[in-house]
């Protein structure tokens, strides 16, 4: 079996993290697996999850509890890519409770939630948390800090047939809260053999507090077209970084804590897809989000600890890969976690603006409750809106809405064409995704 899911996620080897959690679960004991960001820390716990599940089995047999929503979905979307046979829901803030309702009456073997829609659901017995024998809790430093303990104390206590708990973080933790109960775990450490990364280049930007703002888009201009993640400390700096380059005229989309959820989820989507190129954000999105290689990450604002720096510095340079981490900083100011001097980087010369990428997505208002697949929407774009494969990109469904990434310059023509059109008898709505 295991060789058959390698398959499906085109992975021909298993990391040595993965490998060591795999062995650590087998023991049945609890297990602790520390792993930076982007190690593949998800599929080090699904694996020895699926080997464990029972088909014959009535009821959730495995619980994961997730800090953010954007994890959730990750996490969900990896199982269904490992085409296990196995029914997979997710709970989070910000989806319909009629909807999670209606999809735990036909419990699946493993349920995916944020703390406070699950405790929601067992409040109210939506499901059955007596089947449970499997607790995986992801990103638990995290989960810790947003606050989420008395959540996860209570999903915790009601879990009376759990025989075995499975504990994630990216962060060493000194103390393990008794809330947990777990029970001498098996340790996987894999913090100290990635602490930096050999491929990583650091490089420092000079600027006066008041001219930022400008030293930023500057620096924009010399990256050019590939993909950047722009960090800031505060969710008013993310607003005024969008302002400036909507002024420019420049694409690109922000992620916060503020925005609503359907507003983050299209914001991920399009990053992912390679829609737009530069995305603004908090620390929000330094952990845990399904988003690919990024080429450049730009400290607008550093930090205040270290943790924070190598978490956000992780979302670049990811299993081996290159990447570069520009520091826009003032002469004045100081980080401990600093350790070395950092080559300076010159941003003398003129460079234009970045193109729009060479992708859009459009936005489809139809989804997995219309019986919707992907397979319905690439069928719709190259029999009845001209395109070819190439034309098309990543396509995402949802529960009620798609989005598809289409070239750029085929969107008038595919939208003019596929004005009037059905999928499975039924008009559907086609725009640009905003």
């Amino acid at each position: 079996m295991l060789e058959k899911i390698l398959n499906q996620l085109n992975i021909t080897a298993l990391n040595a993290m993965q490998q060591a959690s795999v062995k650590a679960a087998q023991t049945g004991k609890d297990v602790l697996l520390l792993a930076p960001t982007g190690s593949g820390k998800t599929l080090g716990f699904l694996l020895p999850l699926v080997l464990n599940l029972d088909p014959a089995s009535k009821g959730v047999q495995a619980l994961i509890v997730v800090p953010s929503r954007e994890l959730a979905l990750q996490i969900e979307m990896v199982f269904k890519q490992m085409s296990t046979g196995f029914k997979v829901n997710c709970c989070y803030g910000g989806h319909a409770v009629k909807t999670e309702k209606n999809n735990l009456a036909q419990a699946p073997a493993v349920l995916i939630g944020t703390p406070g829609r699950l405790a929601y659901h067992i409040r109210h017995e939506n499901f059955d948390e007596s089947t449970i024998q499997y607790l995986v809790l992801d990103e638990f430093d995290k989960a810790l800090e947003f606050g989420f303990q008395e959540d996860m104390s209570y999903i915790i206590h009601k879990l009376l047939s759990l025989k075995q708990r499975y504990l994630t973080s990216a962060t060493a933790m000194d103390e393990i809260p008794d809330f947990v109960r777990i029970n001498q775990p098996v340790e996987v450490n894999f913090l100290k053999d990635v602490k930096v990364l050999p491929n990583l280049q650091l490089k420092k930007v000079t600027s006066t507090a008041e001219d930022k703002l400008n030293v930023l888009f500057q620096l924009i201009c010399k990256i050019g077209s590939k993909t950047m993640l722009i960090f800031c400390n505060h969710r008013e700096t993310v607003d005024r970084i969008s302002d400036l380059l909507i002024d420019k005229d420049l694409a690109h989309d922000i992620f916060h804590g503020g925005m609503e959820q359907d507003e983050r989820e299209r914001a991920i989507l399009k990053f992912r897809n390679g829609s737009i190129k530069i995305l603004i954000t908090t620390d929000l999105a330094a952990r845990g989000l399904d988003i690919p290689e990024v080429e450049y990450i730009i400290h607008y604002q550093l930090p205040y600890t270290e943790d924070a720096f190598l978490h956000r510095n992780g979302r670049t340079a990811r299993m081996n890969a290159s990447g570069t981490v520009y520091l826009i900083m003032t002469d004045e100011e100081k980080y401990p976690f600093l350790k070395t001097e950092i080559e300076t980087e010159s941003l003398s010369g003129k460079f234009s603006p970045p193109k729009d990428s060479e992708w859009q997505t459009l936005y489809v208002a139809s989804g997995k409750k219309d019986k919707i697949n992907k397979i319905d929407i690439v069928g719709l774009l190259l029999k009845k809106g001209g395109l070819q494969k190439e034309d098309v990109g990543l396509i995402e469904v949802k529960d009620s809405s798609s989005y598809v990434a289409i070239k750029r310059k085929m969107v008038k023509q595919v939208l003019v064409k596929l004005a009037n059109e059905r999928i499975k008898n039924k008009k559907i709505k086609i725009e640009i995704a905003m």
